[in-house]
């Protein structure tokens, strides 16, 4: 069982907030859901919409095909109309034209009604969220316009809803990080916010400075104190950040930063998704150090690689990049495995007033000294060389990437990041393995063997030009020719990209 609601209307008429109510009240019946957020560049306005996909088995994408559509307004019926099913239906906003600002909360109630399940789950959530009695009476009269349709039955799933973003802030929670910095810019906003607003609970100070270059370079000075430092910033925010990437490249600094990566080149589609970032992420900063980039796909993973980050970064005086989109980032997910073992972040390493300690961006001796000499510039070299290599180890044994679909078929589909809800639910009953790559640098030797194994190789990304497939070519020597590329700004449909999929095999 599937269902997919879309809800529509301007900017400032509570879009997102009723869907992540209709959401929470979904969950709590015991339902899995995807609540996928589509919304322009303005403040009020334009046609905002959520798409909240609902069922019974665990799901991580949207389809094309709506089932029901909850409009605010008439442009979203004029636009969305052409995708409802031929048994689907509209609730409009014309049925409470004299509730105001809690029309939406009313036509949640018919919601309710029309999928068939009883209003009190959905009126606690309400009371819980909004605290307005209006807002009760609203979804009540909603819920008593309706008749149902969909007759669901309340199951006895134990679920929750993360977002990308809440991820991100609780996996840098869990690894006791001090202080994050960031200057604001969608799509990474949204971990401040989440950090922000329990800072002191948590003992993590969110800082926002005048721009990006004096966010990452107060980073490194914080962390060169022994604060377990974040960096989170987009698109032309990474990019002036770059310099001071290559600081800590030369000064070792541990530090993490959280690259949430959107449809460039400029200012380009500024909140919706695309995987474009991948080779700054791989590239950025003059001159040769390690790094460790990592791509999670979901929240569970999320959390887990921002301590892998975390501990990775603070183990080897490294820079860890976790990179992100807007898809995965504001997108709620479902939430049905348990929490994996955190590890342990631990700041081992001298801090001023522990002794004498000493950095720099030149080329240093032993003592710290700024140096020219050609045999130390070699020694040192050789040495974050010996480090990028002794990460690659101690990467073997995290999850590098992960199989998904069938084990035994030899049609392979290679994807990473946000793309792998889509996929996974697109192969799902088909002849194809997934291989999820996790992690972009080191990359696993694994990969090599994979495609060699596969009759098929089919790569999945959301870009122009096939970031992921470049690398892999140049790590492995292996060149992908089947390729499934989108980069209009929009993720993947699980149920177009299925289809994608098996045309590939055909041709």
């Amino acid at each position: 069982m599937r269902l997919n609601i879309l809800i529509g209307g301007k900017a400032g008429q509570g879009i997102n907030k009723v869907s992540g109510i209709i959401a929470e009240t979904l969950v709590k019946n015991g339902y899995y859901i995807f609540n996928y957020r589509d919304y322009p560049s303005i403040i009020r306005g334009g046609n905002n919409f959520n798409i909240v996909s609902i069922s019974d088995r665990p799901i991580a994408s949207h389809e094309s095909a709506i089932d029901v559509v909850i409009a605010l307004d008439e442009d979203t019926i004029k636009i969305h109309k052409s995708s409802l099913k031929k048994d689907g239906l509209i609730l409009a906003y014309k049925d409470f034209s004299g509730l105001g600002l809690n029309t939406n909360v009313a036509l949640a109630g018919s919601l309710i009604k029309v999928l068939g399940f009883d209003n009190k789950v959905l009126a606690s959530v309400v009371k819980a969220k909004i605290k307005n009695k209006l807002s009760v009476d609203a979804l009540t009269e909603g819920y008593n316009k309706q008749t149902s349709k969909f007759n669901l039955k309340v199951l006895n799933n134990q679920i929750s809803i993360l977002s990308g973003s809440s991820a991100i802030a609780k996996g840098a929670i869990n690894s006791k990080i001090d202080m994050y910095f960031a200057y604001p810019m969608t799509p990474a906003t949204g971990v401040s916010e989440m950090l922000a607003k329990d800072q002191l609970k948590n003992n993590c100070l969110v800082f926002q400075p005048e721009g990006e270059i004096s966010a990452i370079n107060m980073a490194l000075g914080a962390s060169f104190s022994g604060a377990r430092t974040m960096v989170g910033t987009s698109g032309g925010g990474y990019d002036l950040m770059s310099e001071g990437l290559s600081l800590q490249g030369m000064s070792q600094i541990p530090l993490v930063v959280y690259l949430a990566s959107r449809p460039g080149p400029a200012t380009g589609l500024p909140t919706y998704s695309m995987q474009g970032d991948l080779e700054i992420a791989l590239r950025s900063g003059h001159g040769e150090f390690p790094r460790i980039v990592v791509a999670p796909g979901d929240p569970d993973e999320a959390m887990e690689k921002v301590n892998e980050a975390f501990y990775l970064s603070e183990k080897f005086g490294a820079l860890s990049i976790l990179l992100s989109d807007k898809h995965l980032a504001e997108s709620e997910f479902s939430l049905f495995s348990k929490n994996k073992k955190t590890l342990p972040v631990v700041v081992k390493r001298l801090i001023p007033g522990q002794g004498v300690v000493k950095v720099s961006g030149y080329e240093s001796d032993a003592d710290g000294l700024a140096t020219e000499d050609p045999k130390i510039a070699i020694k040192n070299a050789d040495n974050r060389l010996k480090k990028y290599q002794a990460i690659k180890k101690e990467c073997q044994k995290l999850e590098m990437i992960k199989i998904y679909g069938k084990a035994d078929s030899k049609n392979l589909v290679i994807g990473w990041g946000s793309t792998k809800g889509a996929i996974v639910d697109a192969i799902d009953g088909e002849d194809f393995k997934f291989l999820q790559v996790l992690y972009m640098m080191p990359m696993s030797n694994q990969i090599k063997s994979e495609i060699l194994a596969a009759k098929n190789v089919i790569l999945v990304e959301t870009n122009l030009t096939g970031q992921l497939g470049r690398l892999i070519r140049e790590k492995t020597g292996l060149k992908i020719e089947k390729r499934i590329l989108k980069y209009d700004g929009r993720p993947f449909k699980s149920d177009e990209l299925k289809q994608e999929l098996l045309n590939k095999l055909k041709s």
